[in-house]
């Protein structure tokens, strides 16, 4: 009987077909694989040397934000009051119970007109007490209806003198606590447990704000300076708070830095160039109150170092997690493949994103354009008049840095993600899409936000 079995395969055949299999509990290589024998051992993985590499970049600027804070923060300094400063008033709640068209006076009927209206306090020296206010209608002069909850001022004289109160604003405690609850809910829902961190990072940014750079610039010390060191601890804390302690992040705190750096350079240089002083009506008004004098022109950097900061975290963010993203999905990519994948998902954000810059700008400084506007003045002496030109060098530089922080941080991150191990696609149910989005709506609940403080004007006038 004839055998059929196969012919046996040489061992030669065997071997080279199983070489040519990777066994899939093999370990990955991380060191050079010569083969000698020279008994120094595996090199060491690639990903703690990245992250030695990292601290050892890192570390000197967190060392320097604190010492900045140390030496920048008014310790034993008074600050100054509204009372020191000759403000004497003093808020009072109250509700509008009656709104009544008239005269302004009743000597001089036909001179204008005036609303009538009766408050009743809700707190202060005379709670529940009505008083009458005439409040007249001018253009600028708001619509009173009854219900309407109002703010007055009291002047600190006799409490039961109409005169010592005046109607200057309304409250608005309890819709912008609904809104920010609406914010909190939706930034929860979509960024999870990092939606939360997200949220303790804002009010980080708050407190660094409120707590720091306000009372050292009122104290005297250099704006910029000031800004610098509170933008850094901003940059330190919230983006380490917000996703963790990681080569991911502290690669995006990188790219962040070094286009920060190019932003504080540019402004310098070209609000120099540009003869900016930095003396708005706000800063104007600023120097005559506190009586001293303020760098002007340091304010206005200040500004741009901080309004920008809120900007480039949110596309360095993205971009770092877009590149590390697109690594565990394909772990046999290249640095220039890398780069070149990055790049192009970073131009379509950054085309956004200046658009939103621009935009966000232009809408702060819409009653100055428009003013402008009808001042009948040429398109060109409106573009460089002092006020016009303030927000075109604060727009131009901070879409500059926006720019440069995409291949500045995507370079970074391709170069840190290549040298890390390999990980597979996690099966988790949320797709790559999904991880890169809640990283860049993390990072922009903190990015809007700051990106707008600097150039809100006070109160009303």
């Amino acid at each position: 009987m004839t055998d059929r079995r196969p012919a046996a395969e040489p061992p030669s055949h065997r071997a080279r077909r199983r070489r040519g299999r990777p066994s899939p509990e093999a370990p990955p290589i991380t060191g050079h694989g010569h083969g000698h024998g020279h008994g120094h051992g595996p090199a060491e993985p690639a990903s703690k040397q990245v992250k030695r590499v990292l601290a050892v970049m890192l570390v000197p600027f967190a060392l320097a934000t604190v010492l900045g804070v140390l030496l920048l923060y008014p310790f034993g300094h008074h600050q100054r009051t509204g009372a020191d400063l000759g403000f004497g008033q003093s808020p009072v709640n109250a509700e509008v119970v009656s709104a009544v068209a008239g005269s302004c006076t009743e000597d001089a009927p036909e001179q204008g007109g005036c609303v009538h209206l009766g408050v009743r306090m809700a707190d202060g020296p005379r709670p529940g007490r009505t008083i009458q206010q005439v409040v007249p209608t001018d253009p600028g002069t708001p619509r009173f209806a009854v219900g309407d909850q109002v703010v007055l001022s009291y002047s600190g004289a006799d409490p039961d003198d109409p005169s010592a109160y005046q109607v200057v604003d309304f409250q608005r405690g309890t819709p912008l606590l609904v809104l920010a609850l609406v914010f909190a809910a939706a930034v929860l829902v979509l960024g999870r447990w990092q939606g939360f961190a997200a949220l303790i990072g804002l009010g980080l940014s708050f407190v660094v704000l409120v707590g720091f750079v306000l009372p050292a610039i009122l104290a005297g010390q250099d704006p910029l300076l000031v800004a610098i060191v509170g933008a850094g601890l901003i940059m330190f804390a919230v983006l380490y708070l917000t996703h963790g302690v990681s080569a991911r992040t502290s690669t995006a705190v990188l790219g962040t830095l070094l286009s920060l750096a190019m932003i504080g350079l540019l402004s310098a240089v070209f609000s120099a160039a540009t003869s900016l002083t930095g003396l708005d009506e706000d800063t104007s008004s600023l120097m005559g109150v506190l009586g001293a004098p303020i760098d002007a022109r340091g304010l206005l950097l200040a500004g741009i170092v901080i309004g920008a900061l809120g900007v480039l975290d949110d596309v360095t963010v993205t971009q770092t997690s877009a590149v590390w993203e697109l690594r565990r999905a394909n772990p046999t990519l290249s640095w220039r493949q890398l780069y070149s994948a990055g790049l192009r998902i970073g131009r379509d954000h950054v085309s956004s994103a200046v658009n939103t810059l621009v935009l966000a700008y232009a809408g702060a400084a819409l009653p100055m354009l428009l003013a402008y506007t009808l001042s009948g003045r040429t398109f060109a002496q409106i573009v460089t008049s002092q006020a016009v030109a303030q927000e075109v060098v604060r727009t131009l530089v901070g879409s500059i840095g926006l720019v440069a922080a995409v291949p500045i941080t995507t370079a970074i991150a391709a170069a840190v993600a290549v040298r890390e191990p390999a990980q597979r696609p996690r099966r988790s149910g949320v797709s790559v899409a999904d991880r890169v989005g809640r990283a860049a709506a993390t990072g922009a609940t903190s990015a809007t936000v700051r990106s707008r403080a600097p150039h809100r004007r006070p109160g009303p006038r």
